[in-house]
């Protein structure tokens, strides 16, 4: 019994320091997690990005970033990260073909909130329809018909 306790104190001390830097490296992370998205959201603030999808950014950059300091603190106890990072890779690939016309849409829809080639009160053409933009939002943008203004402005 006593070479079992003996075995157990030998593995605990040699085991006691990465699990003290690994806590360390965690709390330190999360820190300047906060830090950083902090920054990130002001930058974006003062970049005057629209408000639909400052939070959007600020959230894909706060997980980011956690999942890096899991994949850290999980490399400094030892375990082999590369096989969970290619398991991630292909589970994200294989989601992002799923969900490919989606997705599309979703960054059309970003980039419309980004870079406001038209705005709302707007008369445009879309897909060879002429109508005036009552909505934009992330996943469509929504028309008003020019023949039904047109009917509802002679009334």
């Amino acid at each position: 019994m006593q070479k079992y306790i003996d075995q157990l104190v030998t593995m605990s001390i040699s085991f006691l320091p990465k699990v003290i830097l690994a806590i360390i490296t965690l709390i330190v992370g999360f820190w300047l997690i906060k830090k950083i998205t902090k920054t990130f959201r002001k930058i974006l603030t003062k970049r005057e990005v629209d408000a639909t999808v400052q939070p959007v950014f600020v959230s894909l950059v706060n997980v980011g970033l956690k999942i890096l300091l899991a994949f850290s603190a999980a490399g400094i106890f030892g375990i082999q990260t590369a096989s969970f990072i290619a398991v991630l890779g292909a589970l994200a690939f294989a989601i992002g073909m799923a969900f490919q016309g989606s997705l599309g849409h979703f960054a059309s829809g970003i980039l419309l909130l980004l870079f406001k080639p038209y705005k709302v009160g707007d008369v445009v053409e879309l897909s060879g329809k002429t109508g005036k933009v009552e909505a934009i939002r992330i996943f469509n943008t929504i028309l008003t018909h020019i023949a039904a203004l047109l009917i509802q402005n002679d009334l």
